[in-house]
């Protein structure tokens, strides 16, 4: 059961029907999800349940065959990835994909490229509104090192970093793009207890102090169930759960299909 009802405001991301197939593959059928704005929502469920596959057809890099998104109320379904974050969507990967050789500064203001504008000759020669428009991108990246807790390696090339760090850097660069939407696919992987514990906070306070709708796949369902609002739970390419925390928690269908619990 969705937790916004048709008599409610707009969601923020409507995913309606959506299917996508690799080959014989059948790797989303049929998937419908409504995120409203200010949720975190957790997507889970078994491994190649269709997590990441849906993640990447919300941020573009895969399209539907059937199906649509809406974002904000504005169709958005064939659009490119860059498209896509131009809209108000970032994203973080499973595997981390920061620029390993570049500092934590620099990989953070890549993430302020989709706002950054102005004349090439100008930003060439540095005048004027060149000079102001950096100087404003990197106090927003100041702000979210700041946030984050990494004023310490500012400096540090991303690929010296420990793996929880090289984390946390990648959501900076993605929250550097001020995104209405934030897209996290497993964000917690690989992180020890207190890597998780401050990893969960700053999820909680993305959320409440940036003002950032959230989506996020995690297999920790202590995670899950301490951060979310919601979970919507995938098996085999199916939505097969759709509510709060604690309803999806005693859903049978969820225990059989995720948890590995039978009926006895």
């Amino acid at each position: 059961m969705s937790a916004l009802s048709q008599a409610g405001p707009r969601p923020l991301l409507e995913v309606q029907g959506v299917s996508v197939r690799f080959g014989a593959l059948l790797a989303l059928n049929r998937v419908s999800l409504q995120i409203g704005r200010g949720e975190i929502v957790a997507i889970i469920g078994p491994n190649g349940a269709g997590k990441t596959t849906l993640l990447n057809v919300i941020s573009g890099f895969y399209h539907p065959y059937e199906g649509r998104i809406a974002f904000e109320g504005r169709e958005r379904t064939r659009l490119a990835p860059p498209d896509v974050a131009a809209l108000g969507i970032a994203r973080t990967f499973q595997n981390v994909a920061l620029f390993k050789g570049m500092t934590v500064l620099d990989n953070i203001m890549t993430g302020r490229l989709l706002k950054m504008r102005g004349s090439f000759l100008l930003e060439a020669v540095y005048w004027g509104p060149a000079r102001r428009q950096e100087l404003e991108h990197r106090a927003f990246v100041e702000r979210i090192i700041d946030f984050l807790e990494i004023q310490a390696i500012r400096k540090t090339p991303a690929g010296r970093l420990p793996y929880g760090l090289q984390k946390r850097v990648e959501l900076a660069r993605a929250l550097a793009a001020e995104p209405t939407l934030l897209l996290l696919d497993e964000p917690m992987a690989g992180m020890n207890v207190e890597e998780k514990e401050d990893m969960c906070r700053f999820v909680l306070d993305v959320n409440s102090e940036f003002d950032t709708t959230i989506a996020l796949i995690e297999h920790d369902m202590g995670v899950v169930m301490d951060i979310s609002d919601r979970v919507a739970v995938l098996d085999y390419g199916q939505k097969i759960a759709d509510g709060p925390p604690e309803q999806v928690r005693k859903d049978q269908g969820v225990l059989d299909a995720y948890l590995g619990v039978s009926h006895e």
